[in-house]
């Protein structure tokens, strides 16, 4: 298995594309997030994927550097699908799936819109659930977010062994049971504890390198993955980054440029 970051930026970045990514097993893909704009279809050319290689997608949330992405995603699908043999389903909580079915019904040709619900189809899952992609147990999750509606996930990646993604807020303890012992943990680090004066991230409801780590530390968590990040320190971020974090963790720590690629 192997995640491919298509974007590692946070709502308002430049120099990066919003954070989303590809887990891929065996040529199957699965998507989560879109970033805010149609830099997604930029992303999937410059990562050498195919729309048409996608068949399921996960959204976290409402925000706009999540979500809309997402809309030229199934603008595209619409393009490429061929008639009755493709498919893809999104799943996403009740609010993002309400958004989703708006945009489509509202923006889309007519011909466009006639593959909702017949090859597109918008799947809601509810806390908890659980759905099998591309061949793995996934459980979605409501992180509890201090700001809007938000799900992550916990995916069985084999060997008894989960991949947990707690969305772009800091873990909550209520979600101990999807996150401690995970081998990998996705986590936003919106910037570096010796920056957080100036970007406040704990006003935006989000954490440090720091605080990522000590959470990643306290959970036995051997592979740590953060993003959802500040610009301002590009291109030497992956430096900063696991410079600071190092002093915290002990574990495998990964900081992804856009379109890197990593071994699970």
């Amino acid at each position: 298995m192997k995640i491919t970051m298509l974007g590692t930026g946070n709502a308002l970045t430049t120099e990066y594309y919003n954070t989303c990514f590809i887990i891929s097993d065996n040529d199957k893909n699965f998507l989560v997030d879109g970033g805010g704009g149609n830099g997604i279809l930029r992303q999937f050319k410059q990562s050498g994927f195919f729309f048409n290689d996608i068949h399921h997608i996960f959204v976290t949330h409402t925000h706009t550097d999540h979500l809309l992405g997402i809309i030229w995603v199934i603008r595209k699908f619409c393009n490429v699908m061929k008639k009755d043999t493709d498919y893809a389903y999104i799943y996403a909580h009740d609010e993002v799936i309400r958004i989703l079915r708006y945009f489509s019904e509202n923006l889309l040709l007519p011909r466009q819109q006639k593959l909702i619900d017949t090859q597109i189809h918008f799947v809601t899952v509810s806390d908890g659930e659980e759905k099998n992609i591309i061949g793995h147990k996934v459980r979605f999750f409501d992180i509890h977010s201090t700001k809007t509606k938000q799900f992550g996930f916990c995916m069985d990646i084999g060997n008894n062994e989960k991949l947990t993604c707690c969305g772009d807020e800091p873990y909550n303890e209520l979600n101990r049971k999807y996150a401690e012992n995970s081998k990998w943990l996705l986590h936003e680090a919106f910037c570096l504890d010796s920056h957080a004066d100036i970007f406040r991230p704990y006003e935006k409801h989000h954490s440090t390198v720091k605080d990522a780590c000590l959470t990643a530390q306290r959970l036995n968590i051997p592979n740590l993955l953060l993003y959802h990040t500040e610009d301002m320190t590009c291109p030497d971020r992956k430096e900063l980054y696991l410079t600071e974090g190092r002093k915290f963790y002990t574990g495998n720590l990964f900081i992804p440029d856009d379109l890197e690629t990593i071994e699970l």
